[in-house]
């Protein structure tokens, strides 16, 4: 059933709308422990966006979302799905979630109209025309209609990863993980690559993403959640975090990546 959310970036939306409560998540690799009790919640309509120092947590929770690692404790619900329920059906699922890597994982013998119908066909069930017709309006929407039979090896990397997004849509998600998603760009295109992000805020996307880009935190997040050490050390409403966070942990970080040319220097 669609729901219309009202969110703060433009008003009322009408979407497929799947919140996301996590609590007490803890995973572990042998004795490292990479989340220690991490709860959070993400509202139907909202965009929270996770920032912190490489190895904080951020990527392996989002992975747990979706159930791509394993949580050693801890739960996780997504709409109407108890992720963590050794019975949950985990394909069933999976549909609600999209989900953006760092790298494009396109394949590289298909083109991007096909890239983006593959799993319609196979997973949904659609016949070949309408899985391209739905390709091809996600394409557009991404601004890469224009593009839909070049193969990846032609495409530029923030070409590449707005196929991916495409791909991901395509699905009809109702919750989008982003993890990294412009780490692996070059900074020219990098904007192509928020605005497309930007647009689905707007939309009223539900989106849980991983990122080192502060300008489009502050701009596009509903809260901004500051994650160190596995732990959830901050979080609040993106422009307060971003610009008075009243952590000392925080506010270290944040110079250092808002100031990225400024030196410590020990007596």
């Amino acid at each position: 059933m669609n729901d219309v959310v009202n969110n703060s970036r433009g008003g009322a939306a009408t979407i497929q709308a799947a919140g996301v409560a996590i609590k007490d998540l803890r995973k572990s690799y042998g004795s490292n422990e990479v989340l220690k009790g991490i709860s959070l919640d993400v509202a139907p309509g909202e965009v929270v966006c996770l920032i912190g120092p490489s190895g904080s947590g951020k990527s392996t929770l989002l992975r747990c979302v979706n159930l791509l690692e394993q949580p050693n404790e801890g739960t996780i619900h997504v709409g109407g799905f108890e992720a963590t329920d050794p019975d949950v059906d985990i394909d069933k699922m999976r549909r609600k979630v999209g989900m953006v890597f760092q790298q494009f994982n396109l394949f590289p013998h298909l083109d991007a109209k096909r890239n983006c119908s593959i799993a319609q066909t196979k997973v949904l069930k659609r016949s070949q025309a309408e899985a391209d017709k739905v390709s091809m309006h996600n394409l557009e929407r991404v601004g890469l209609g224009h593009l839909a039979d070049r193969f990846p090896d032609q495409l530029s990397g923030g070409q590449q990863q707005r196929v991916a997004i495409a791909r991901a849509l395509s699905m009809d998600p109702e919750l989008m993980l982003f993890d990294e998603p412009t780490s692996a760009l070059d900074p020219e295109t990098v904007g192509d690559v928020l605005s497309v992000m930007r647009n689905l805020a707007k939309e009223g996307m539900t989106m849980l993403v991983v990122t080192h880009e502060m300008g489009f935190a502050r701009e596009v997040a509903d809260r901004v959640v500051f994650m160190d050490g596995g732990v959830v050390v901050e979080e609040g409403v993106a422009e307060q975090v971003i610009s008075s966070p009243t952590q000392p942990r925080t506010k270290e970080f944040l110079r250092r990546v808002l100031d990225p040319t400024h030196i410590d220097i020990e007596e």
